[in-house]
């Protein structure tokens, strides 16, 4: 059991592992990150290298419709539909989606199953952009 060796090393080590870490995680990977990247300017002074860390966000009303579109699929093929909390809407989009199905139902039982399909693309689409027309239809999460 040597007692003579340098205790310090595994501390030098340590730190410099820390170091890196710390060093990379300011940076962000690629740079991208809110912290400045390596330059330390905000994003908006860094100039753009033209490729993006994430995609676009995606415009509400495109949401509206395909959530609307989904769970209308999943009720028409015998789901039910629970609070609308439940799947994950708020109650205006709810009430959105009640229509969408009831219409649904109905176009199924004259035409079938491929166009009640259509009628739930189309109808979301129509009344989510609707919704959304004017930006956010209120402030409250459960409009």
């Amino acid at each position: 059991m040597g007692t003579g060796g340098a205790p310090w090393r595994g501390q030098v080590v340590g730190l410099a592992l820390l170091t890196a870490a710390l060093t990379a995680g300011a940076t962000g990977c690629g740079g991208s990150g809110t912290h400045g990247g390596a330059t330390g300017a905000p994003p908006s002074a860094r100039p753009d290298s033209g490729a993006r860390s994430s995609p676009p966000a995606t415009a509400p009303e495109d949401v509206c419709a395909r959530i609307v579109a989904h769970w209308s699929r999943e009720v028409l093929d015998g789901g039910t539909y629970g609070d609308y909390q439940s799947v994950g809407l708020s109650n205006g989009q709810y009430e959105i989606l009640r229509d969408v199905v009831d219409a649904a139902r109905a176009e199924q039982r004259r035409e079938g199953a491929q166009a009640a399909g259509r009628l739930i693309d189309r109808t979301a689409r129509e009344r989510c952009e609707e919704r959304y027309r004017n930006g956010s239809p209120s402030e409250r999460p459960w409009s």
